[in-house]
């Protein structure tokens, strides 16, 4: 059976397309509260996996040893839109381990933002691996390379020991079985690994909720959440959903985007992990998913409701700027009571 219609786009009265998707809401207890379509489905992270993937480096020692700052902590874990911030931050990161930019090996990416594009073109710059929108995450692996002695020409192969480390603690923060976990390779190049939505659900409860887990990796998951919820900017950027929700919930939450239709989210003062997968893989309906769930969930005052609505139901324009139609949330995305309707 298909998910079911979660976002819709119409052109005047006729509704033009659709996404189907999966969503899962987990509570304390791993208990599934709420889903929409197969919770089941397996599907990869994409970059909602970064918060995981820099545990080892931060319950290591080597935050302490480098004197890595809360800011440079948020970026670790960040899709960063490659603005001068970003730049900077990564920059001093490598300042820090005793390397240079060379060492990246995520690939040269034009950054997001016209006006930062712009800039690099006017310079005769062509787009470098630190504007990669990933650069603070392998700037992070290096740094844990460096601090272990361990080899930087390989660091992406899925057999160094920086990721066999990383399976270990993604596979206990999902509850998931090593031996099923598959593995990819991310538009990074680095390894990605797949798990069912409603494990990555119990992620994002954990993260926000690590108390089964030991003192040091309690110690690593806070330090992380309040580096992320202080530096909001860090994780995405100007005109990015993630920075934006973080910063006007106010620190009750943490979310993060995917590739390919992903969002999840960790919900602090409820211990609620949240997990969003768009099936077509579109990028953007999955922000009209979360800020819909977001809104039922009276998190966020009205005024920072507002500010954010435009991701539940917006209208769309043509190039000569006439309104074609809208995209909105489908009504099947009731979350009142919380109750289980999986299909």
């Amino acid at each position: 059976m298909s998910n079911p219609i979660l976002v819709e786009v119409s052109r005047g009265e006729v509704l033009e397309s659709f996404h189907r998707g999966v969503v899962c809401i987990v509570d304390r207890d791993d208990k599934v509260i709420y889903s929409q379509g197969d919770v089941k489905q397996v599907c990869y992270p994409r970059s909602a996996l970064k918060f995981f993937q820099q545990i080892p480096l931060l319950t290591s020692g080597a935050v302490e040893h480098f004197g890595f700052t809360e800011k440079e902590i948020a970026l670790f874990c960040g899709s960063h839109n490659g603005e001068a911030q970003h730049v900077d931050t990564v920059r001093s990161i490598f300042s820090k381990i005793g390397l240079d930019e060379s060492y990246l090996l995520c690939g040269p990416q034009m950054p997001t933002l016209k006006e930062d594009m712009y800039a690099l073109i006017r310079q005769d710059i062509l787009p470098q691996k630190i504007h990669n929108n990933c650069s603070g995450k392998h700037a992070g692996f290096l740094a844990y390379c460096v601090y272990k002695n361990w080899s930087l020409h390989d660091y992406i192969d899925p057999k160094h020991p920086l990721h066999l480390e990383i399976l270990d603690i993604i596979s206990d923060f999902h509850r998931y079985p090593k031996e099923k976990i598959r593995q990819g390779v991310d538009g990074c190049s680095a390894p990605i690994f797949s798990f069912p939505v409603y494990n990555q659900a119990v992620a994002y409860k954990n993260l926000v909720q690590p108390s089964g887990f030991d003192e040091a990796t309690q110690k690593a998951c806070k330090t992380m959440v309040d580096a992320i919820v202080k530096y909001p900017e860090m994780i995405a950027g100007k005109k990015r959903y993630c920075s934006d929700l973080m910063r006007l919930s106010e620190g009750k939450l943490i979310g993060k985007t995917g590739a390919d239709g992903v969002y999840s989210i960790g919900i602090r003062d409820l211990d609620y992990g949240i997990c969003i997968k768009v099936d077509d893989g579109k990028m953007g309906p999955q922000y009209n998913i979360a800020q819909s769930i977001i809104e039922q969930l009276g998190l966020l005052t009205d005024a920072n409701n507002a500010r954010l609505r435009h991701y539940v139901k917006h209208e769309n324009r043509n190039f000569g700027g006439l309104v074609t139609g809208e995209t909105y949330v489908s009504a099947e995305l009731n979350i009142s009571g919380l109750g289980n309707r999986e299909q």
